[in-house]
């Protein structure tokens, strides 16, 4: 890999925007520390915001990009537009996460370490901050999730793939929800070799309503309700 291409869309996420682009920054200064010769992009995409996430995203060294179509796939795409400008496709990696997220400090290390190893497609974990959580969706959560097992669902909170391979599959949808989803099916079906890890979970916001609709939100109000 010579280039790794970061992308977090963004919808009125200034209470959890810090934290998000704090994390990043520590996962990328330690990426620049061990791989020095591999080009980090990180693009934030402030889609249809009313709040003061601009000016937080202001605040640290990523390129701010705004639209206002309020979908989160056509966010995504035109973040990756951006970060892949001029870059070689066959030697991109692309990495997602989301604004309401904390990365780990090995993220980035993690995704261009299994890119290097052969991986078209990464999915990695997520787990709910048990902060937004109650005492019984915790037990709940914890009695399913086998900790350092990796169960290869899919989360644009903790997603990439080599961009030759997103190129082919048409890049991700203009849609609400579930872009990734959509994403990763296309991406199957071409055959990408998918690697599933939880070398590299990612902390999520577990708040009861969400940003986009039918996201992670949903999920864990349909089964830790």
């Amino acid at each position: 890999m010579a280039t790794l291409a970061i992308v977090i869309p963004v919808h009125d996420e200034e209470q959890l925007l810090a934290r998000c682009l704090t994390a990043m920054d520590d996962s990328v200064r330690l990426l620049a520390a061990r791989r020095p010769d591999i080009e980090v992009r990180v693009v934030v995409v402030l889609d249809a915001c009313s709040d003061g996430s601009a000016e937080i995203a202001a605040r640290f060294p990523v390129a701010v990009e705004t639209i206002d179509v309020a979908l989160v796939g056509a966010a995504r795409a035109h973040g990756v537009g951006i970060a892949l400008a001029g870059a070689d496709p066959a030697t991109t990696w692309i990495a997602n996460t989301d604004a309401d997220s904390a990365v780990p400090l090995g993220w980035a290390t993690v995704h261009v370490d299994l890119a290097e190893r052969g991986a078209d497609l990464v999915l990695g974990t997520v787990r709910p901050d048990f902060a937004d959580l109650s005492d019984a969706q915790i037990a709940d959560w914890i009695a399913t999730h086998e900790p350092g097992v990796a169960y290869g669902n899919t989360h644009g909170a903790n997603l990439g793939m080599r961009a030759d391979r997103y190129l082919a599959a048409g890049g991700f949808e203009s849609v609400a929800a579930h872009e990734d989803v959509i994403l990763v099916d296309h991406l199957r079906e071409a055959g990408a070799r998918t690697v599933a890890t939880a070398d590299c979970e990612v902390l999520t916001s577990g708040r009861a309503e969400g940003r986009a609709p039918e996201g992670y939100a949903a999920f864990l109000a349909a089964n830790y309700g």
